[in-house]
């Protein structure tokens, strides 16, 4: 698979399969995806903690190896709740994109990360 070849579609079913096949449907309530979502995610930020943000520029290949996986497991519990919800993922994006752009539009923000920087 590769970024550029594969829909967010194919992904889901790849998803979909893999939870189908081990009948872990009965555990994938949103309740416990959501808590596994934030699991991984301070397992990938573990990676990150007490280097500077500098150093967190440039990893190497072995640590990027170890977060690409932390990434990953990030996804598949975003997918897998999607699924167990059944959102359209991308329509949600889309909608949550156009409220980002509009409160924080480019030509205020650009450079700055949030109204307490102006």
């Amino acid at each position: 698979m590769l970024d550029s070849k594969t829909t967010l579609a194919d992904i889901k079913s790849t998803v979909g399969e893999f939870v189908d096949q081990r009948d872990w449907q009965q555990f994938h309530s949103p309740k416990n995806l959501s808590m596994a979502l934030a699991i991984e995610a301070a397992e990938l930020m573990e990676h990150f903690q007490w280097i500077s943000m500098e150093d967190s520029r440039q990893v190497d290949p072995q640590q990027l190896e170890a977060i690409g996986e932390e990434i990953a497991d990030v996804f598949c519990y975003t997918i897998a709740m999607a699924n167990s919800l059944e959102l359209d993922l991308a329509s949600v994006f889309e909608r949550k994109m156009e409220r980002n752009r509009q409160k924080y539009p480019a030509d205020e923000y650009r450079g700055r990360f949030g109204p307490e920087d102006q």
